[in-house]
This record gives structure tokens, sequence and C-alpha cells, in this order.
């Protein structure tokens, strides 16, 4: 099947994703929290992939299946609840740990078992796994932002799927019999070019959409381990977990050298353009869906425009000490002001609603002339 997002020569991981993302919002297939830039998107269809994981042998077979938090693979924790799976999900951002394990009440009914497989109820139906717990897992199952029919793989851009992979290698808990499996839209299907995939970056071995299961028949290596040389010593500080896992490794005798530049230093050596600036421009969306404030909290544009078409421009990578009475300050001196900020800066990431074109086309020009990221290139 011909891929409709395509991806073009020079094209980076970033630029792959910000054209699915907008592909998907432009063309509606979104489903709540929106927008979905910056996350593994919800889709349209997305319970009816999930519950072609029920069709896999490996699934029927398997005894523990680990899937990631996202909400477009809530159908997938489900239909582990209903098997009787062992349901392991990661522990939030990896703070306390790695694994929690989803334990239902007992004589859960179907509608215990959909609370238990949402986030919340990942919250109060969940226990952690210790390292010292021998856990093997039969299936991963994680979300992507984009994957080619030949594994390869692209995630919102935090790194916690491959991480987390690479963390479950170094326990032992995952092997090359590990089937990795991927829930997307079938839009989200288009070539990825081999160049972009690095070593430590993980592929996946299914792919289930709303309309097909595609098995990838030429399996690529995966991340064996942590490789220690790629992780900064700012990664330790926010992943506790880590530290443990490098000094099991190191008293083992394997090389746990860190990396040894910042990973400041190396988004400034990656370009020397200020990495803030406006991402999608969104046009004619009607802003009658929730729009996700801090914490993922519905917060529906409710004011005279919501029965009208707006034109939303959406900035991310926002630098960290920008404020947003700042951010209207600017604008109001170029007679740019939106309609709404919904700002996001805990994320770095805010979204901007003009009621035309024209005015979000005039605010676009000015967000690009704004030298707002304080690091350059040396």
């Amino acid at each position: 099947m011909e891929s409709v997002i395509k991806s073009i020569q020079g094209d980076t991981k970033w630029d792959i994703r910000h054209k699915v993302w907008n592909y998907i919002e432009m063309k509606n297939l979104a489903c709540f929290p929106r927008p979905v830039h910056n996350r593994i998107p919800n889709f349209k269809g997305a319970l009816e992939a999930c519950g072609k994981v029920s069709l896999l042998e490996v699934f029927t077979k398997s005894g523990a299946v680990k899937v990631g938090p996202d909400k477009p693979l809530e159908g997938v924790r489900l239909a582990a609840l209903q098997a009787r799976k062992i349901l392991l999900v990661p522990t939030p951002r990896l703070r306390t740990g790695l694994f929690n394990r989803i334990i239902p009440p007992k004589g859960a009914t179907k509608q215990d078992l959909r609370v238990c497989s949402t986030s919340q109820g990942i919250k109060d139906f969940s226990v952690p796994i210790g390292l010292e717990d021998q856990v093997q897992v039969d299936i991963v199952v994680v979300g992507s932002v984009a994957v080619s029919e030949k594994g390869y793989r692209i995630g919102k851009g935090e790194g916690f799927a491959d991480m987390e992979y690479a963390m479950m290698a170094c326990m032992g808990a995952v092997s090359e019999t590990t089937t990795v499996v991927t829930i997307v839209h079938d839009c989200q299907v288009m070539d990825i070019p081999e160049e972009l995939i690095e070593s430590h970056d993980l592929t996946v071995d299914f792919i289930l959409t709303p309309t097909r299961i595609i098995k990838i028949e030429c399996k690529h290596p995966k991340p064996q381990g942590i490789i220690w040389s790629k992780v900064h010593t700012e990664l330790l500080k926010k992943i506790p977990i880590l530290k443990v896992l490098r000094k099991l490794e190191q008293e083992a005798g394997k090389d746990v050298a860190l990396k040894t530049t910042t990973a400041q230093e190396d988004e400034t050596k990656k370009s020397k353009e200020p990495k803030w600036q406006p991402d999608y421009h969104l046009k004619d969306e009607l802003q009658r869906e929730c729009l996700a404030s801090e914490g993922d909290k519905c917060a529906a544009f409710e004011n005279k425009f919501t029965k009208r078409p707006v034109t939303t421009v959406y900035l991310s990578d926002i630098p960290a000490g920008l404020r947003v009475g700042k951010l209207k300050s600017l604008l109001r001196e170029q007679e740019a002001v939106p309609l709404k900020i919904i700002w996001q800066g805990a994320k770095h990431r805010a979204s901007l609603l003009y009621s035309d074109d024209t005015s979000a086309d005039h605010a676009v020009t000015i967000l690009k002339k704004l030298n707002l990221w304080p690091h350059t290139a040396s």
C-alpha cells in the first residue's frame, strides 16, 4: 500500500514527526487528547487496531505483555487483561523504577477491566516490580509517530521506548524471542530512510493498523542493552534507576563511560539556527474538540469563536525561560495577538489560535523573526 505521507531526501526524524502530526490533525483523524503534536497520536480506529493483537499467535502464547502508557494502546492493555496475561506498564517517566504490574480487583467485571486499562487505572491498580524480580517479557507493545514496513520506528522524540527496551535487555527481561508490536493509523505507515535509524533505536516485528496486520519479514537487531556512551549525566538525574543499572554493569566489568558532552551542547551542534520556531500552521480546524492543557486536562475553547473555524499556530521547543506574558507582549508589539494562547510551558509548547489564515500567516512571519532561543552555536 502506497504511503500517503511522503518523506524526502534530507528529512530528519523531526521533519517526519511534524508531517505525521500535521496530517493527522488536518485530516481530522485525531482523537482526544489534542493537538497530537509531541504525543504518540491517539487516532480514530485505535480500538480496531488494538483488537488485532488477539489474532497474533505470539500474543495467544504469551505470558507477560509489556504495553506503553499511551492512549491509543488502551485497547491492547484491555485485551491483555481480558486474556488474563501478566500486564506490565512502564513506571511513569521511569522516575521510581522500570515496571508496574496492573492488578485488577478480585472478581473484576468487564467494566472494571476497562477502567484498569486506562491511564487512571494504571495509577490506581498498578504495583511496582523491582529489579530483583525476574520478569520475562514475551511481547512489548509500543506507540509510534511513524513506522515503516521494514520495521523502522520513530517515536515522539523523548526516547523512553528505546530506553525502556534497553533497560529490559540489561535486566534480562527481553531476549531475541521477544516480539515488538506497534499500533498506528494506516497513514503513519510510511517510508523511513535507513540512515535515520541508530543503534539504540527500537525496531518492530509487527505493525497493527485499523485495516492491516503487517509482519516485518526482515528483522533488524534490537538494543542489547544500554549504550552508556550515548547517556548524558542529566539523564541519570532524571531516571534514578539508571544509576542502579550502571552500578551493576560496572561491577560486572562493563564499560559504563558516559557521554562527555551535555545534552544542551548536542542540541546546539545540530543547527546554528534557533530551535524554537512555529512548527505547523493548521488550516480550517474547528476548535470543538478538547485541547490539552497542563496536566492533559480538557480545556475546551469556550467563547464566541468556538463555533467558527480558527487557524492554529503550534509552537514547540519553547525556551524554558520564556513566560506566556513575555510572549503576549512581543506579539502585541508586532500586532499579532491571538484570540487565545493554550500554554503548556512545562512541556515547552503552546498553541496560538487566530481568527483567520491571514492573521496566522502574519504571526508565523513574526515568530520566525523572533530570536528567543538563548543558546547559539559556537
